[in-house]
């Protein structure tokens, strides 16, 4: 069995015996069976009270995938930034367990300004390590959702394959590699992932640099790509045409051919080509369809540029409402009268008659051939379709998608435009440089046993001409990734040089990370995580960002000495004006729900108002409740019914005690300006907005514009 951690243990779990016949505590205190309160399992009480958490996600996931979510196991690897960030929406996101794994990483004082769960007692005591510090903190996010500590000598490729994890008797869904691991162990952790069906998410961040891989293995089922409600389309006519009118087109069906066409009531159907239908509630001798599935294509039609139909207009809508060889009929008559008069014009002599086409969006063609021209109504005849009257629906289906990911070795080199969060970074092929300093980076730890050091020129230049080698290497290897210019997202094979500033600062800044950057992977490999349970379409393998604006390390005198604060990894990339202007910031922040407890979190974290003459004033009129708990992670079940801006500011001002702020219960509008008035509005430095009140952020905006202030709006 492997071992857990016993350095660091939960005050209201004191049992290390997770076997399922075991008795446990739940954070609240109260003494359950493990399993009971682990999604069908539990009964009574605890169903209502998970219930009520996640009862938006539920709104926003569907109660299918909700309930798949709870048989999610995910190991998470590496506890800086990145790692407790992802850690904490997982465990929000109710799924099964989370397993913590820090590679006996102790905490470090640099660690505070990423890592928001380790304080300055863990860094004196100088034996704790990060998934330590953090794991009593996670347990307390969710009493529903399972969460242990890995031991520091644990063997990451001993731990994938186990079956029982967390006393669930199941194996991992998903693990998620928040920090650079030796290539050789890396690359082995993905191919175990791949041969075990367990999907692979690798997330760093580095200096002012991001990445995140994706990998759900060679055959990964996606049961709702979109997340978008289904349609139901109640349908009025149903028409068999023997021969296909020129004007009529309908995508795979020629002139002449035989087409089934049906009308439904709503004015637009909403289906693409290629949506799958099953037929319902079909009457009148048409039973023996119900429940059969087919797929639909849209029907347009051609019309003659000059005509200026308004497809909008109640005309045109009132038209639809005859048969479908009426009005093509009345279009081939409009067709006609332009085109003989285009044709009479000497003017057009040797012109193309200009023609544009039309969706008729109440219109949906049924496909009656498959890819090989095989009949798919080999079991009833067309002729059923004519013995259509009335009723009937079309209920929209979405099959399963197969898709195949390729392996972090393959991609690593075979990926010649890599994708960057900025479509003009990815267009101009600024991915390459990314790509190859990441490899560059896993190359170098195989050469020094170390990965690059802060500010280090000597393993900055290291870098460059490893990343140089691999680059020259891969020139010969077609859909490598290598130096070569890129135009509009198209490799054009043509040598160019590296960008050797841009991998050397990667090189520099290599060991810092931004909480900003954090933050943001940790919500997106959260997401793609709950994608293993077959809902969304996981991100295309690889995606980068690089915000070089950031970066000022240029002048190594406001970068550094570095000063062993917490800070310090932040003063490394932005130096020290940038810190010294953030203490004295004074910041508005207007709401303290999800997003508000986010945006505090992140100004704590970075020293925001933490000098004489800096403040954060936040507001919010709200009460918290049940359930916020499962998305504002600044508060816990006995903080229900309290302010959550008095709340959240307790919270972050235990964080960092340094932080000047005032928590506020005040709603912002009209009839406050006796409080915020225009000395309060003239003495901010910037106002941010964490509201999902429309007339609230409209005021907002009005003020910030009145007073020529910033405003940051999301």
């Amino acid at each position: 069995m492997t071992k857990r951690s016993t350095t660091a243990t939960n005050s209201n779990d004191n049992n290390t015996n997770h076997s399922p016949t075991k008795r446990i505590k739940m954070a609240d205190g109260g003494g359950v069976n493990w399993g009971d309160w682990m999604g069908s399992y539990k009964t009574g009480s605890l169903v209502d009270n998970e219930s009520e958490r996640i009862d938006r996600q539920k709104a926003a996931f569907g109660g299918e995938t909700i309930a798949r979510l709870k048989d999610l196991n995910v190991l998470i690897v590496g506890m800086q930034g990145v790692g407790v960030e992802t850690a904490k929406n997982l465990i929000l996101s109710n799924v099964g367990g989370v397993m913590l794994y820090d590679g006996g990483v102790v905490c470090k004082e640099e660690h505070r300004g990423s890592n928001f769960y380790v304080t300055r007692e863990h860094v004196l005591e100088g034996a704790t390590t990060l998934g330590a510090a953090s794991l009593s903190e996670l347990r307390t996010l969710n009493p529903f959702c399972r969460v242990d500590l890995l031991d520091g000598n644990s063997t990451l490729s001993e731990e994938i394959m186990n079956k029982d994890v967390l006393g669930s008797r199941r194996g991992y869904a998903a693990v998620v590699v928040a920090t650079f691991l030796p290539k050789k162990e890396l690359f082995q952790l993905n191919e175990l992932a791949r041969a075990n069906g367990i999907a692979f998410i690798m997330a760093v961040t580095n200096g002012v640099t991001s990445s995140i891989f994706s990998d759900f293995g060679p055959n990964h089922e996606i049961t709702d790509a979109t997340g978008e409600p289904t349609q139901t389309l109640a349908i009025s006519n149903v028409e068999v045409l023997d021969s296909k009118p020129k004007l009529l087109h309908v995508a795979g069906v020629k002139e002449g051919e035989q087409v089934v066409i049906v009308t439904v009531a709503q004015n637009e159907h909403g289906l693409e080509d290629g949506d799958v239908v099953v037929l319902e509630d079909m009457r009148q001798g048409m039973e023996g369809l119900n429940g059969m599935s087919l797929t639909v294509k849209r029907v347009a039609i051609s019309s003659p540029t000059s005509a200026k139909v308004d497809t909008r207009g109640v005309a045109f809508k009132t038209a639809l409402g005859l048969p479908t060889e009426s009005v093509v009929s009345n279009f081939e008559r409009q067709y006609d009268f332009y085109k003989t008069a285009f044709d009479e014009d000497e003017a057009n002599a040797n012109k193309k008659f200009p023609v544009r086409t039309i969706t008729i969006f109440n219109r949906l063609a049924l496909v009656l051939n498959d890819d090989n021209g095989k009949k798919v109504l080999e079991n009833t005849s067309v002729d059923a379709f004519r013995e259509y009257q009335s009723g009937g629906l079309l209920n929209q289906v979405r099959p399963p998608i197969f898709k195949q990911y390729k392996s972090l070795a393959e991609t690593l080199q075979g990926t010649p435009v890599p994708q960057m969060l900025r479509g003009e970074d990815w267009e101009l092929g600024k991915g390459v440089e990314v790509h190859l300093s990441l490899a560059a980076a896993l190359d170098f730890y195989e050469k020094n046993n170390h990965w690059p050091r802060l500010h280090n020129a000597d393993d900055a230049s290291q870098l460059v001409d490893i990343a140089k080698c691999i680059s020259d290497s891969m020139k010969d290897t077609e859909g490598a990734c290598w130096a070569q210019s890129i135009q509009y997202g198209f490799p054009m094979g043509e040598p160019r040089d590296l960008n050797e500033k841009r991998i050397a600062r990667y090189s520099r800044l290599f060991a810092a990370e931004l909480t900003g950057f954090c933050a943001f992977l940790g919500g997106a490999a959260a997401q793609e995580v709950i994608k293993a349970s077959g809902k969304f379409t996981p991100i295309d393998q690889w995606v980068h960002h690089d915000e070089e604006v950031l970066a000022v390390d240029e002048c190594a005198s406001n970068v550094g000495p570095l000063f062993g604060s917490r800070y310090d990894y932040q003063i490394a990339i932005l130096g020290k004006d940038f810190q010294a202007r953030a203490a004295n910031q004074r910041v508005f922040l207007v709401g303290c729900g999800a997003l508000g407890c986010e945006y505090l979190k992140g100004l704590a974290l970075m020293g925001i108002a933490t000098g004489k003459d800096g403040k954060i004033v936040v507001t919010d009129m709200d009460r918290i409740e049940v359930s916020n708990l499962s998305r504002q992670f600044l508060f816990r079940q006995p903080d229900v019914g309290h302010p959550k801006s008095v709340r959240g500011a307790m919270v972050v001002k235990k964080w960092n005690p340094s932080v000047n702020i005032e928590a506020l219960e005040k709603k912002v509008g009209d009839d406050s300006e006796d409080y915020f008035n225009d000395k309060f509005w003239e003495s901010l430095s910037v106002c941010w907005n964490a509201l999902d009140n429309v007339q609230a952020r409209q005021y907002t905006d009005a003020r910030c514009l009145f007073y020529s202030k910033p405003l940051l709006e999301s």
